[in-house]
């Protein structure tokens, strides 16, 4: 992917509050690691541990704390920030914005639009796309491929990646982001054992999100049995993360990589749940909760706890036990050594 910016044009993206040291008259055209980065290369300081490599770095524009102490090579230039990894996400938000532009609105000659949906003019449709009876579509990009159900809704500045599902009277909020091959309306996992037999129990409500979710690759999210499954606004769900029916989770969530929540559990604000954990159902999880990853959550939690484990106990716990256990074998040892002992004295 080929750029090139200005120095001018990053410092009016990053900001008027920047402060900078040092001059730099060429074009970036790339962006690396402190230690990759070569010459024509953008490189910032996120993390403290990786300052020494800002004194070797190569890269002719550096990201720097507003607190580093040190002076630029010549023909190099630093700009001190509050946030250089937050000034760093606008610049490549905005590179992005060049290298990947929004398509052209229109709707491509091999999708395929039920007469009576509705498709604002404003709306991309890719190729092969399938809308449903009586769907309403936004100023939404919808790529390649993707299937949004009868009366299922996309709300204005939504993007939709190729393969996306939207079933049937789902509704997917502004600003959305649906990550190639997410699926939003499944059928909930619902069965009771009726005459020796698993019956299906009909999943008939839907799914809703609110406004600036982002949803990964491979995502699914499971339709209510009856009334909504719900996600809030400014939540972010990983890749390969199932949702159950009825789950609700708050505003601005952090869900990583192939999480489980359960049915009927409710997530509050603010909560952190890491790769790989589960969340039985009918549970309430306080807004502010982290939880770690692979951690088991078989009980409701408090707000702000962080909890770890199979099942969850409380972090702090669970790393003093974890210090303990490597300590057993040695103990084994020393309580061998004092039995021999008694039995000696006994002797």
């Amino acid at each position: 992917m080929a750029f090139k910016y200005t120095v001018e044009r990053i410092l009016e993206i990053v900001g008027e509050t920047a402060e900078y040291a040092g001059a730099y008259e060429g074009k970036i055209t790339g962006i690396s690691s402190l230690k990759e980065a070569a010459g024509g290369d953008l490189s910032f300081l996120g993390n403290p541990k990786y300052r020494s490599d800002v004194d070797v770095s190569e890269a002719s524009v550096l990201l720097l704390p507003k607190d580093f102490v040190g002076a630029p090579k010549d023909g190099q230039l630093h700009i001190k920030l509050e946030n250089p990894s937050f000034a760093l996400a606008l610049i490549c938000r905005d590179m992005e914005n060049t290298l990947q532009p929004k398509p052209e609105p229109g709707v491509h000659p091999s999708a395929v639009v039920d007469p009576t949906a509705v498709v604002s003019p404003l709306a991309s449709i890719g190729p092969l796309c399938v809308i449903g009876k009586g769907a309403v579509i936004g100023a939404a990009v919808l790529e390649a491929q993707v299937s949004v159900g009868r009366y299922a809704k996309i709300a204005d500045d939504a993007y939709l990646f190729p393969r996306v599902v939207v079933a049937d009277y789902c509704e997917v909020g502004p600003r959305n982001r649906l990550q190639a091959g997410c699926i939003i309306g499944s059928d909930g996992y619902g069965y009771e054992y009726y005459e020796g037999a698993h019956q299906r129990v009909p999943q008939i409500g839907k799914v809703v999100t609110a406004e600036d979710v982002d949803i990964g690759a491979n995502t699914t999210i499971d339709r209510a049995r009856f009334g909504s499954t719900y996600i809030g606004a400014g939540t972010k769900i990983d890749n390969q993360v199932q949702i159950a029916h009825n789950v609700r989770i708050g505003q601005h969530c952090l869900i990583v990589a192939q999480v489980g929540i359960s049915g009927s559990t409710t997530l509050g604000d603010g909560v952190v749940v890491a790769g790989q954990a589960g969340i039985a159902g009918h549970l309430q999880i306080g807004s502010g909760a982290m939880i770690a990853g692979g951690t088991a959550v078989t009980s409701s939690l408090e707000p702000k706890v962080k909890v770890r484990g199979y099942p969850a106990e409380p972090m702090m716990l669970f790393n003093r036990i974890s210090i303990l256990q490597r300590k057993l074998p040695e103990l084994f040892k020393r309580f061998d050594q004092l039995e021999k002992t008694v039995e000696s004295l006994n002797k």
